[in-house]
């Protein structure tokens, strides 16, 4: 017998909704969670934009699934050049 699936009602607000840009990020964390930080840097000058404070095993989920996107994007456009010098977190 087939299962049912959930419905996930998910609420974004309008500014939500438009995202927001970021060019670094910061990373800590503790024994019960990690914490990333988003930054809009604009030459020596940085605002955060958004915290994320998530559960380590979430975390490991978030991290699979940018993995799994991240193959899947440079497989239709090409591989994602980084350059070496330059911190992006």
């Amino acid at each position: 017998m087939a299962q049912k699936k959930e419905q996930l009602n998910l609420v974004v607000s309008r500014e939500e909704f438009q995202g927001f840009y970021s060019n670094l990020a910061t990373f800590r964390h503790t024994e019960e969670e990690f914490i990333i930080d988003f930054f809009f840097v604009v030459e020596k000058e940085g605002k955060l934009v958004s915290r994320i404070i998530s559960s380590p095993r979430h975390a490991k989920a978030i991290l699979m699934a940018l993995t799994e996107n991240i193959a899947k994007y440079e497989n239709k456009y090409g591989e994602i050049k980084i350059i070496p010098d330059k911190k992006l977190y």
